[in-house]
């Protein structure tokens, strides 16, 4: 072979052998930074004071419980004077306190947003919007034993006598005429009593505070005139029961790919007190020698007028009549009747 050829040929792979070891540096050198720019940034870790925050969102008139609320490690720079601070905060007085504005999950709480038992205007800051408190009388058997506290859901039952005619016996009835009604105080107390051991002490009460819709509040107050009023506890998951026949009879209505809209729609037909469609047990469901309908009334007499009972010829009609006169003779036809 020739020696020019040997010559080209030598080069020509040493060319190629430099091109491609500066191609493999290049590439591995731009990979490096690609790599990390795609690393997940470090977390900031807040290395303030922890301070005081909502667990989930607290609507306006949400009465907190000890789940409401927790402590959390809070920048130092972002603290506020009027967050609570954990040093300085009983978080057991603040159970029973009520939202007076809005706090989303997550958000410190601050000392304004919070309206203390006994403070002006508690009352109105725990009522919901629209909404109106009812205050009725209930005896200690009707409140369940003193087992009903602030915050808890309740049904509203009447229970009353009808009278009747017949032999005199009235109808004897239970009804429950509201559902899912938030309890907002016990006598003159808007929180739970809470003992040595931390857990709610039972007491019993004369009178019970109740969240109700201005034509709610109509309707407790005529049903205070008719008979006796008891409560009925809720479970906490009789809400969730009710709205998935809500949702499957189509009395609601779910967002379609709006998640927080959906959600809020849940929490609202969950904390709305419902009325109609009432349920009702007669004496009769109890005992079999009770009633279960309103007895008859004693029919009426009438006797006609051509003489008096006892004497012959007189003729006496039961039920409603009517008094037909042809000239000088009146005759009674019973209604319904033939003359």
């Amino acid at each position: 072979m020739d020696s020019r050829k040997i010559v080209l040929l030598v080069g020509a792979l040493l060319v190629a052998g430099i091109t491609a070891f500066f191609a493999r540096t290049l590439i591995a050198g731009s990979s490096a930074p690609q790599a990390m720019a795609m690393g997940a940034p470090a977390p900031v870790v807040a290395n303030g004071p922890e301070v005081l925050v909502a667990t989930r969102t607290l609507p306006v008139g949400t009465i907190l419980d000890a789940t409401a609320l927790k402590f959390q490690p809070w920048p130092r720079e972002l603290v506020d004077n009027a967050y609570y601070l954990k040093p300085s905060t009983d978080l057991s007085k603040l159970t029973g306190t009520v939202v007076r504005n809005a706090i989303t999950a997550g958000q410190p709480v601050t000392r304004g947003a919070l309206v203390s038992p006994g403070d002006r205007g508690f009352l109105a800051a725990a009522l919901a919007p629209g909404m109106r408190a009812v205050t009725v009388s209930v005896s200690s058997q009707a409140a369940v034993a003193g087992f009903v506290f602030p915050g808890d859901r309740i049904d509203l039952v009447l229970t009353q006598t009808v009278p009747g005619g017949g032999d005199g016996q009235p109808l004897k009835v239970s009804e429950t005429i509201m559902r899912n009604v938030r309890v907002l105080a016990t006598d003159q107390r808007t929180d739970n009593v809470v003992g040595d051991d931390g857990k709610s002490k039972v007491s019993t009460y004369s009178t019970v505070t109740l969240e109700a819709t201005p034509k709610m509040a109509e309707k407790i107050a005529v049903a205070r005139t008719i008979g006796d009023l008891s409560l009925s506890l809720r479970a906490l998951a009789d809400n969730s029961t009710q709205l998935e026949e809500a949702i499957a009879s189509g009395a609601v209505k779910v967002p379609d790919g709006d998640a927080r809209a959906e959600k809020a729609m849940m929490l609202r037909v969950a904390s709305e007190p419902q009325t109609g469609g009432s349920t009702y047990a007669t004496g009769a469901d109890v005992s079999r020698f009770q009633r279960s309908t309103v007895p008859p009334r004693t029919p009426t007499t009438a006797t006609a007028a051509t003489g008096t009972p006892g004497t012959p010829g007189a003729v006496v009609i039961q039920g409603p009549v009517v008094r037909v006169a042809r000239g000088n003779s009146v005759t009674v036809v019973p209604v319904g009747g033939k003359n």
